[in-house]
């Protein structure tokens, strides 16, 4: 299933009030719900203080209470996503402080030198390999001088895949379309923003579930990887799962 299918008919849709895409993708355990609370706010030390126009590029429903969080400094919140019933969550939650836009993002003409900042959590990987530097491109023209574009990427190279291609060879077919480059690739773009890379998040929430028990033992060890996290960013950034890369225009 392509990821525009998945997210248009049962992505979004809910079971005791948590999303199939929640299910899937995040670490829902009580042994990680402070974790996981941390990280989703590290976003918030790379946004203004105040500014008119935030893009929330594949906001999804905003989903989580944080991701809410990281618009109440703007005056309007624009939403870009392609699954409409994400976009009709999104509305109740944002209202009158709010734009949407249920379609694809290359087809929007938004002005150049726009917004005040831009989001994206989880999108640029999910777009085809060829496109995704058009993607970033364009986010940097609608984005003003020296203005924020905040992404979560993932990163193909980490310790653990490292280990686990010596021991398995034979890849897992992808469910959901992903393409993610090396982290050297968003060097690309520095002749026309500048490049900071740090980290947001070590662990997939598969491998998560994997080597964190649940229990009061996994919430230590949680506390501890944050702390790592936070004194060793380039190291994490580079070897760890979910690296934050920030661009600014020039």
């Amino acid at each position: 299933m392509n990821i525009y299918n998945f997210y248009n008919s049962i992505g979004w849709e809910k079971e005791n009030n948590i999303s199939k895409d929640a299910k899937l993708f995040e670490d829902l355990r009580q042994c990680a719900r402070i974790y996981v609370s941390k990280c989703r706010r590290k976003i918030n030390k790379f946004i203004p203080r105040k500014g008119s126009h935030m893009l929330d590029f594949a906001s999804g429903p905003i989903q989580y209470r944080e991701y809410l969080a990281y618009s109440k400094n703007f005056k309007i919140r624009h939403c870009v996503d392609f699954s409409k019933s994400a976009i009709k969550e999104a509305k109740k939650k944002i209202g009158k402080k709010g734009k949407f836009y249920s379609k694809n993002f290359f087809n929007i003409k938004f002005k150049e030198n726009f917004f005040d900042c831009v989001v994206s959590l989880h999108t640029i990987y999910h777009i085809p390999k060829k496109e995704q530097k058009k993607a970033v491109i364009k986010l940097i023209k609608i984005t003003k001088k020296n203005k924020p574009i905040i992404i979560v990427y993932s990163n193909p190279k980490t310790l653990i895949s490292r280990i686990k291609n010596i021991f398995f060879k034979n890849k897992r077919k992808q469910k959901i379309y992903f393409f993610c480059h090396p982290i050297d690739w968003w060097h690309q773009f520095s002749n026309i923003a500048d490049v900071k890379i740090t980290n947001w998040r070590s662990f997939s929430s598969q491998h998560q579930k994997v080597l964190f028990p649940d229990n009061f033992i996994g919430e230590i060890m949680f506390k501890i990887l944050f702390f790592l996290e936070n004194i060793f960013e380039n190291f994490f950034s580079k070897n760890f799962q979910y690296p934050i890369i920030i661009l600014k225009k020039k």
